[in-house]
């Protein structure tokens, strides 16, 4: 670290270089008496370097609340959302993801949450008008092959799906072409594809997706338990990462996670069960918006395609007040259930839907 780059005074330069403090990250885990006792600097001027060592860190200039009513922020762009193609699911989340923040979509296997994974992947592909981001997607696998034949399924579907979209500018979209595919075998790979692919694709404006799926599978096979302390490094780190890359880009972020059944720290979900996501509270801090899949007993059938019921739940985000909506997985994708016992919504978005008449199979 070159000190003169801080613009400070000669004395307060020197007596960093005497204390041996080689960077601004040294100078800020140390309190003001710390730092006064190590240099032997006066209280204003350890303010004064604190103040500077604080500043280089800064990423951005701060903004102020003209700015934001202004719009003049692109990389806080509070209300743009990623939609999910489905209105009863976009009305669950008022309009979709958001663009700036991580998103946790938590459930046991089977629940649909590589479904949504791959919905998104499509449905950010398409314009802002119709709920997309006009950009590819990034899709990071780290335990299962990337499902290339229901990606295939899903995008011959997409006019039956996006019966609100022109025809015309479905088959102008080249799906396909705008998915990348990442395989991280372990942390080490993972954090060199969010650092440099991730980074790279992002600042070219090829992609404003990412979805990782999933984060719990490398932090589960390559820690024991009693190696807690260098997993939770490992994990911030990650989510550090992740977070960059949503703020910087003001793209998205779905992290898919696991869960299981326990007794503390749990999840209560609206049906009394306790499900807790993997890696605990660590991760669980570090995540804007959480939501929870899960597989119910019951299935619904639709013509020839029958489908068992899932429900996607909102467990904590700041903008979300909780609750959840009934779905079902069809070739088209997911899709809200409007049966009317089951979830009455109204005429209008039954409409849009267009899944009645549905059977419902207990």
């Amino acid at each position: 670290m070159n000190w003169d780059q801080l613009q400070l005074k000669p004395r307060i330069i020197s007596a960093i270089q005497r204390a041996h403090l080689k960077s601004v990250r040294e100078v800020l885990v140390l309190s003001e008496p710390d730092l006064q006792k190590m240099t032997g600097l006066s209280g204003p001027d350890v303010q004064e370097l604190l103040h500077a060592a604080a500043t280089a860190c800064r990423t951005h200039q701060p903004i102020t609340a003209l700015q934001l009513q202004r719009g003049e922020c692109r990389r806080l762009e509070s209300g743009l959302r990623l939609g999910t193609g489905c209105p009863v699911l976009d009305q669950l989340l008022r309009g979709g993801l958001p663009v700036g923040g991580v998103t946790e979509l938590a459930g046991e296997s089977g629940a649909g949450k590589t479904q949504l994974g791959l919905q998104l992947c499509l449905s950010v592909q398409y314009p802002v008008e119709h709920g997309g981001l006009s950009a590819g997607a990034l899709y990071i696998c780290t335990e299962d092959p990337f499902p290339i034949r229901r990606l295939q399924q899903l995008i011959s579907e997409q006019t039956s799906l996006r019966s609100d979209v022109p025809p015309s500018l479905i088959g102008r979209l080249r799906f396909s072409d705008n998915i990348y595919v990442e395989h991280a075998a372990d942390l080490d790979s993972l954090q060199v594809c969010l650092s440099r692919r991730a980074a790279l694709l992002l600042a070219q404006g090829r992609v404003r997706l990412v979805v990782v799926d999933s984060v719990a599978a490398l932090f589960r096979c390559e820690f024991r338990p009693d190696d807690w302390l260098e997993r939770n490094k490992q994990l911030l780190t990650v989510s550090s990462m992740v977070h960059h890359l949503s703020h910087e880009f003001t793209a998205p972020v779905l992290c898919i996670n696991q869960v299981g059944h326990t007794y503390t720290h749990t999840c209560l979900l609206s049906s009394g069960e306790r499900l807790s996501p993997a890696l605990g509270l660590a991760w669980a801090n570090q995540v804007t918006v959480r939501l929870m899949m899960r597989r119910l007993q019951a299935t619904v059938s639709r013509g020839d395609q029958s489908s068992a019921l899932r429900r996607l739940e909102v467990v904590f985000a700041p903008h979300l007040a909780r609750g959840g909506r009934d779905l079902a997985v069809w070739r088209e994708g997911l899709r809200g259930v409007l049966d009317p016992v089951l979830a009455p919504f109204g005429p209008d978005v039954a409409q849009q839907e267009m899944v009645l008449p549905l059977r419902l199979n207990r």
